[in-house]
């Protein structure tokens, strides 16, 4: 179910958008190597990624049932006492997590500065294809952006974008 409704509406004029696109180039050229002079990162990849959900069994059926990607562990959150922390395997040992705090009164998803805007999943060609075909049967609007990508929102409003180009590719670049 394609909806545009997930694109949001882009209130910078051209004057603006031109320093902007002058910033980013200065940017690029003050601190983007080329692949072959960039230093290996000292980071191994991420562990995992936690988000906060409102309903377990929910977020269960929904990464699991719906995106195919398997719960891991289950365990109490040890941070906060009746809280659990559960895992899904989103592939290359790289792991999505949720907490549901329970009696903490989180409210809904907002984009914040320092939040997530959204979690990118590269998923192979024909995944993807089956997967928006699960979105289509679940009736989840979405939003199509350049063939290859699928931007919708989970049960709790966290924007997720499903990608068909391989890791360290997105629409044609490669090495990001």
């Amino acid at each position: 179910m394609s909806n545009d409704s997930l694109e949001k509406p882009h209130p910078v004029s051209d004057e603006q958008l031109a320093e902007i696109n002058t910033e980013r180039e200065r940017l690029r050229s003050t601190y983007l190597a080329a692949p072959d002079k960039r230093p290996e990162s000292s980071a191994r990849g991420l562990h995992h990624f936690a988000l906060i959900c409102s309903d377990v069994e929910q977020t269960v059926r929904f990464y699991q049932d719906l995106l195919e990607f398997p719960l891991t562990e289950l365990f109490e959150n040890r941070d906060y006492k009746g809280s659990n922390h559960f895992f899904f395997d989103i592939g290359n040992g790289n792991r999505l997590a949720f907490f549901d705090l329970p009696g903490l009164g989180v409210g809904p998803y907002a984009e914040v500065l320092g939040g997530a805007h959204h979690i990118a999943i590269s998923v192979e060609r024909s995944r993807w294809e089956h997967l928006r075909g699960k979105l289509d049967d679940a009736g989840i609007d979405y939003h199509m952006e350049s063939d290859v990508s699928i931007y919708f929102l989970d049960p709790d409003g966290a924007r997720l974008e499903l990608l068909a180009d391989p890791l360290g590719e997105m629409y044609g670049m490669t090495d990001i």
